[in-house]
């Protein structure tokens, strides 16, 4: 199978193969509920508006976590895309009686994008506090985590900003959201999640083009390759932008 808007390709044989082994090395246990668990609050800074480096944008007691390059809105220049994180050892709790880890990191992100400037630097043109959300129960997979059994992340292909965000609690799997700068806002053209039940084994997978509105859904067995797809054509709806998608393990990918 051929994913054209990402250029990736896989067998439906080799990710069943994966996710099986995954199943068969993952514990199915559940951390058990306990209400003296407080998350701190917090409080996101303003990005800088313009930087002459990536750097420029960090605000204090930050840390870049991630950095892609590449152009976003075809003038030829490269942009970049950034994960920022916090870095206050205040986020960082004991969740042990939860069956957590006894340093968990619970300090937000920022999603950016710097757009480079003819004459310099970069001018700010995305800062998104949702998409990416803070990860706040232990019990579930830190959505950016690169040793999680999903792992996510970013990246700058073809000229779009793909967003991946890996998840594992009751179920296992993964979504990518594919945004395309047009009208100045990241619009949301395409979606693809695969998820997996955990104790029955059945796998998932759509595949959303919100430009076309075709929509494929397959549905199948980890255990064979029998799978179901079946063609939806969604109704007509203006693109979302990446800040009315809002948290990415929330959205309902079809509209109503």
């Amino acid at each position: 199978m051929v994913d054209a808007r990402r250029g990736v390709v896989y067998t439906q044989t080799m990710w069943k193969a994966a996710v099986t082994f995954l199943l068969l090395a993952c514990s199915a246990a559940q951390a058990a509920d306990d209400d003296d668990l407080v998350i701190p609050p917090v409080t996101y800074p303003a990005l800088a508006r313009h930087a002459q480096s990536v750097e420029g944008f960090l605000p204090l007691e930050w840390r870049i976590e991630s950095q892609k390059t590449g152009d976003l809105n075809g003038d030829g220049r490269d942009d970049v895309a950034l994960v920022l994180r916090a870095m206050d050892d205040r986020n960082v709790i004991d969740t042990r009686k939860r069956g957590g880890p006894e340093q968990f990191d619970t300090n937000p992100r920022i999603l950016m994008v710097g757009l480079a400037n003819a004459a310099g630097g970069y001018d700010l043109a995305l800062e998104n506090h949702t998409l990416i959300a803070r990860t706040t129960e232990p019990s579930q997979q830190d959505p950016l985590d690169p040793n999680g059994v999903q792992e996510g992340g970013i990246d700058i292909k073809k000229g779009t900003l793909q967003v991946t965000l890996g998840y594992f609690s009751g179920n296992m799997g993964h979504l990518t959201y594919t945004f395309r700068f047009e009208q100045k806002a990241f619009k949301l053209i395409g979606y693809d999640r695969v998820d997996v039940e955990r104790f029955k084994g059945i796998m998932t997978q759509i595949s959303i083009n919100y430009v076309t509105r075709r929509m494929k859904r397959s549905v199948g067995s980890i255990s064979d390759d029998k799978d179901k797809s079946t063609w939806t054509t969604l109704p007509q709806k203006p693109l979302l932008t990446m800040q009315q998608v809002g948290d990415g393990t929330e959205f309902k990918a079809v509209p109503r």
